[in-house]
């Protein structure tokens, strides 16, 4: 039996005792959070949360994409959400190679050339990352001004999440 015939039995079981069908489509908490899809970060769990208190979207790395932009966009403009959480974490393998090389590698394993996607988004440094999305967030003409964007890195090894300071950093100056 195969993984995927494995959850499906699981799904019977947890069908069997649902009873979650009655909760209403906008997230109660009206928090959405963009985080990795790495199997270590339980997003919920790790944020207290209960079903249907979070739009939770996830990708590779936690960054806001397109597609993530979209998402975020119908959760905040159709569904309420006035809080936004982007969670990256430690030991990230966003961080283990750059996308051209990645490129290179698939072409030569594949022998074929593709058009999508035209990026992955690897990045050298979680922080950095995490501060470039909330920028990139915080830029967006269709994101409202009102909304808290907060970025955090998540230590896998620890569990605890680190709040990355997202002001502005100011450019070295010729007497530093």
């Amino acid at each position: 039996m195969g993984t995927i015939d494995e959850t499906l039995k699981s799904n019977q079981n947890y069908a069997g005792s649902f009873n979650l069908g009655n909760l209403p489509m906008p997230p109660a908490r009206k928090l959405a959070v963009i985080a990795c899809m790495d199997a270590r970060l339980t997003i919920e769990p790790m944020l207290g949360l209960k079903t249907g208190e979070a739009h939770i979207i996830r990708n590779a790395g936690g960054v806001v994409t397109e597609d993530a932009i979209r998402s975020l966009l119908i959760s905040q403009h159709l569904l309420g959400t006035n809080e936004v959480m982007i969670i990256n974490h430690t030991d990230c393998g966003m961080l283990t190679f750059k996308d051209e090389d990645l490129f290179a590698k698939l072409e030569r394993e594949t022998g074929a050339s593709a058009v999508s996607p035209e990026q992955f988004h690897s990045f050298p440094n979680s922080e950095q990352n995490v501060r470039r999305q909330v920028q990139k967030l915080r830029a967006h003409p269709w994101v409202a001004k009102s909304v808290a964007i907060r970025g955090f890195v998540y230590d896998v090894k620890t569990g605890r999440l680190k709040e990355v300071d997202v002001k502005p950093q100011r450019a070295a100056s010729a007497s530093d």
